[in-house]
Parts: C-alpha cells; sequence; structure tokens
C-alpha cells in the first residue's frame, strides 16, 4: 500500500499536479477530522443530556417528589416561607 502511494506522489510530481494533489489530500483529511470532532461533541451531549435525565428520574423515584433545575419563584412562594426581607435592590 506505502508503495502505491509513493508511486503515485511519482506521477503526480512528474506531470506537475503534486501541489492539487496534496491540497486535495489536505482537505480530505482536514474535512474528516472536523466531521469525527463535531459528531463526538454531539454524542458526547447527548450522553450528558441523557445521564442528567436518568439521575433525575432515580432521584424522583427515590424522594417521590418532582425535581426541579430551576430555583423557585419566591413570588409564588407561600408566604409564611418568604424572606425575611427583600434583598432584590
Amino acid at each position: 500500500m506505502f508503495v502505491v502511494v509513493l508511486i503515485l506522489l511519482f506521477l503526480a510530481a512528474v506531470f506537475g499536479v503534486l501541489g492539487e494533489v496534496l491540497e486535495a489530500v489536505a482537505f480530505l483529511v482536514i474535512t474528516a477530522v472536523l466531521t469525527a470532532v463535531v459528531l463526538g461533541a454531539l454524542a458526547w451531549w447527548a450522553l450528558k443530556r441523557k445521564v442528567r435525565r436518568f439521575q433525575a428520574e432515580i432521584d424522583s423515584q427515590l424522594t417521590g417528589q418532582r425535581v426541579t433545575r430551576y430555583r423557585v419563584n419566591e413570588a409564588e412562594r407561600d408566604p409564611a416561607h418568604l424572606p425575611p426581607r427583600d434583598d432584590r435592590y
């Protein structure tokens, strides 16, 4: 296989198209590497998302309550559980 590649490179150099051949090969290699990186990042993100959903489901089953990832709005709380003073301003 290596000998075939060397022969093809030699023929490209003889006919004066070595630069174009190397540019095309570089383009293909960079495209393949970037595609692999993007697919890997998407797979990592999807895996993390699945794990978070699974953890939330397990937590809700163990506690018997709904697990939320956000803070409860203070305006919707029971007045008995409001903070003693308003620090928003």
